[in-house]
């Protein structure tokens, strides 16, 4: 990685060059980034995950942006037009929309007004003008036209002249540039097209059919609505410059120095500009501002998406429990499975307490019957059509005290059980069976169950097909790899789909190690991967702390102490006097270490601080213990609510105007940025995270449109 790619992702990230060049040396080794930011923080100085996948995203960008250099270089120096000050230019950028302004001149290019003015002879004419060798431009374009030429008349020849100046004038970078700039100073002015008058799916897009706001001011989800209207032909988008003053600043500051003699010379230069400005250079830099704005827009969208999709991966397990989950649905029936500890499928049945069939009766007994035989301590219902009913319902059903009873998001069940994964683990059964099972799943181990579905499937994201798919990806994949590896896994019951997420294996390895663990039975000690196919000494490193083996002889498999760190727990162990075992988990004695002391090579004071903090709590889980919810009772639908209720309600949905509160009826309400109880506009994700119980007042009812207004009270 060149120097100047380094300091400039140095500057991006706010950090050192040497963190970069790190960085930059262990992603070239295979090394992950959860394995990076967990286990080499002397080489990092400390950075977290978000600096160092940022670090490796521009890694990626600037080897991009150097193979697209070579290809230019080689384009323009087949040309015959690389002179060193431009190949100097080219090489010395870090930024891709300079770079792309350096080569427009000599990228090849459609037939253009100015392509046929060249082929018609008219460049030397053209050049003549440009540089102030002619006073009279009338006088020097009768040497181009008449008989025996390819243009016939006088205006003929002085318009391709033109046609060719306001060419070279629009892929000038510096003039790029400066109307570059005055664009991104302007406002984004919207109005509504006929289509947009007699469409009725346009109306969602009215409040956009009449407007303007600054171009460096707009929120992200307001610019990637306004986008979307427009790509739907409902609304046109314009930036409100100024032809005229645009052509001013052109004409002044980069034609008028050649200081033109001649009134009737300034007068064809001042008309190639103002057609050089609208002809080619406001529908080309619109374009531009509004693909970089959108750029900064689906950055900000995508950030919220992946905390979105962080706090749903990371939401609260209710762990290894008998469990019953239930598929709600009034005319189809409510889909029952009944699930053991680990979470396999022990029996199926459909009852149906609603209407159209109304047999409670029936129903409950089944479901006392099934609570009673598998001995059931939870029960998961999907928050789903009928989930309401199917709560109440369950409520009047005779169980143990002790037995719980949660409202789980049905968000991506169906995509689930219709995937081929679901197949993979369910051929016997069809999709009703498999959704319950996933809905009873996810509340067991959130993370586990998740990682099966397409993200952009949660229903935690904003306009996601609407953002960069190769950046959200890339953000996605990120969050669901930083979260499977910070909770670790259990190497003796992941699936394949659990394990491909961590660090330094991938679905391949993932498949290996569960055919391993079938043939043999379960994993003993952290070292027997070794003897996984494929699984060689580089992925063990990334892996190994990573994963977990409960009831292992080495207590240390089943913490997040590197195998590699082990000599060094034996030497903490022995210096105390106790064997590892003893030390493993015994805060007191671990407070007794001198972490200064085992400070050795490349194991520097904070993966020493790690270890003693990793032994006093091993394996221990980050996340929280699941809570019962209960919506208010006499809520059930829109028409139920009056502005001034205070009602208990979940945070399903976080965007970065506001977050999604589900109170119990059919359509969310909308907590605004500045209704969360801080002055001024809020930052929701700073405030709230997704399925935190709340309390909530309304503030607005608009039963049109079906909008609920909420203020948090806590």
């Amino acid at each position: 990685m060149l120097e100047i790619y380094i300091k400039e992702t140095a500057r991006k990230v706010g950090c050192k060059d040497w963190q970069v060049e790190n960085c930059e040396q262990m992603f070239a080794e295979g090394s992950t980034i959860p394995f990076i930011s967990r286990y080499r923080k002397e080489r990092t100085g400390g950075l977290d995950e978000v600096a160092i996948a940022e670090i490796r995203h521009w890694v990626d960008v600037f080897a991009e942006m150097a193979k697209r250099k070579e290809t230019i270089l080689q384009t323009i120096e087949a040309a015959g037009a690389l002179s060193d000050e431009l190949r100097k230019k080219i090489e010395n950028t870090v930024d891709s929309r300079e770079l792309e302004d350096l080569y427009l001149p000599y990228r090849p290019k459609r037939r253009t007004r100015a392509t046929a003015a060249k082929e018609a002879g008219l460049e030397p004419l053209a050049d003549r003008m440009y540089a102030v060798e002619c006073n009279d431009p009338y006088f020097e374009a009768k040497k181009y036209y008449g008989t025996g030429k390819k243009v016939a008349t006088e205006d003929e020849a002085l318009a391709g002249a033109r046609d060719i100046i306001a060419e070279r004038i629009s892929e000038t970078a510096s003039v790029r540039e400066t109307i570059r700039g005055i664009m991104n100073t302007r406002r984004l002015v919207c109005k509504v097209t006929k289509a947009g008058k007699e469409n009725r799916d346009a109306q969602k897009y009215r409040s956009y059919f009449d407007c303007s706001e600054s171009i460096s001011r707009i929120a992200p989800h307001r610019l990637l609505a306004m986008l979307r209207a427009a790509d739907e032909g409902f609304i046109s988008l314009k930036i409100d410059a100024d032809a005229e003053k645009c052509g001013n600043k052109i004409y002044y500051d980069f034609c008028q120095e050649r200081r033109y003699p001649s009134k009737l010379l300034g007068e064809q230069i001042r008309m190639a500009v103002d057609d050089c400005y609208k002809r080619l250079l406001e529908p080309s830099l619109t374009n531009e501002v509004l693909k970089e704005a959108k750029e900064k827009a689906d950055i900000e969208s995508i950030r919220v998406f992946g905390e979105n999709l962080r706090q749903l991966l990371l939401a609260a397990p209710v762990g290894q429990k008998r469990l019953m989950a239930i598929d709600p649905g009034f005319r189809t029936g409510c889909k029952v499975v009944c699930l053991d500890a680990q979470g396999n499928l022990l029996c199926h049945e459909v009852i149906y307490p609603h209407p159209p069939a109304n047999e409670k009766v029936k129903a409950i007994q089944l479901v006392s019957k099934l609570i009673d035989q598998y001995k059931i301590e939870v029960i998961a219902i999907g928050d789903g059509t009928a989930g309401r009913e199917t709560e109440e319902f369950i409520k009047r059903v005779p169980k143990p005290q002790d037995c719980r009873v949660f409202s789980v998001s049905e968000d991506g069940a169906s995509i689930y059980s219709a995937s081929e994964v679901a197949r993979e683990e369910f051929p016997q059964y069809d999709v009703t069976v498999r959704g319950a099972v996933s809905i009873g799943r996810r509340l067991m181990d959130p993370l586990a169950e998740l990682v099966k579905i397409d993200p952009k499937s949660l229903g935690v994201g904003q306009y996601q097909h609407d953002v960069d798919q190769v950046l959200l990806k890339e953000k996605l994949d990120n969050t669901v790899e930083s979260c499977v590896n910070s909770v670790g896994v259990n190497l003796n019951t992941a699936s394949p789909y659990l394990l491909s997420y961590v660090s330094g294996i991938g679905p391949s390895l993932a498949a290996n190690i569960v055919d391993y663990r079938k043939e043999n039975g379960a994993y003993s000690a952290r070292e027997e991967l070794l003897k996984v196919k494929r699984l060689g000494a580089k992925a063990y490193e990334q892996c190994a702390g990573f994963l977990r083996i409960p009831g292992a002889e080495n207590p240390l498999d089943n913490s997040a102490v590197h195998p590699e760190s082990y000599h060094i727990v034996d030497r903490m162990a022995k210096d105390l006097g106790v064997k590892t075992s003893e030390l493993v988990g015994n805060q007191e004695l671990c407070s007794k270490i001198v972490a200064e002391k085992y400070v050795e090579g490349d194991f520097g004071l904070p993966t020493i601080n790690d270890i003693i903090k990793e032994l006093a709590k091993p394996g221990r889980d980050p996340r929280e213990q699941a809570q019962e919810f209960e919506f208010a009772q006499d809520i059930h639908s829109i028409d139920d609510l009056k502005v001034g209720m205070e009602l208990p309600g979940i945070v399903t949905n976080i965007t970065a105007f506001g977050a999604f509160v589900d109170i119990g009826v059919h359509d969310n309400g909308l907590i605004h940025a500045s209704n969360m109880g801080v002055k001024g506009m809020a930052d929701p994700s700073k405030v709230l995270k997704l399925r935190q119980q709340v309390m909530v007042s309304v503030v607005s009812v608009d039963l049109d449109r079906n909008r609920i207004g909420l203020r948090l009270i806590k």
